[in-house]
């Protein structure tokens, strides 16, 4: 449901504890569920995508060894960041969650994984 519905304004990032809200509220709800069972929370970035429709979409993604995972309230499935169809704008830093970093594709790696830029 939007914020606009649920909180009578455009937007409001806050944890979805009444089962309702919006992408970035189930963000936050999988952030603080893994965190609780034992995920490194710098492991763990909320990221900005446009969607097949090009759309602004918020998901988490999973920083791991094996690649980026994306953590999607859109989908019951846990996929690659290359397998989502989405074009992928920016997340949280690795260094300071409160800023926000460019994303830039890089295919080219066998572990399929996001880079940062600061451009």
């Amino acid at each position: 449901v939007s914020d606009q519905t649920n909180h009578g304004v455009p937007e409001n990032w806050s944890m979805p504890l009444d089962n309702k809200g919006d992408c970035e509220d189930y963000v936050l709800l999988k952030k603080a569920k893994l965190a609780a069972l034992g995920f490194a929370t710098n492991a763990m970035k909320i990221t900005v995508v446009l969607d097949e429709e090009g759309n602004g979409h918020a998901v988490l993604t999973l920083v791991t060894e094996e690649g980026d995972y994306v953590l999607d309230n859109r989908r019951d499935d846990i996929r690659r960041w290359t397998e989502t169809g989405y074009t992928f704008l920016k997340r949280q830093s690795d260094h300071d969650p409160k800023r926000w970093m460019a994303l830039v594709e890089n295919k080219t790696t066998t572990m399929g994984a996001l880079s940062a830029s600061n451009k």
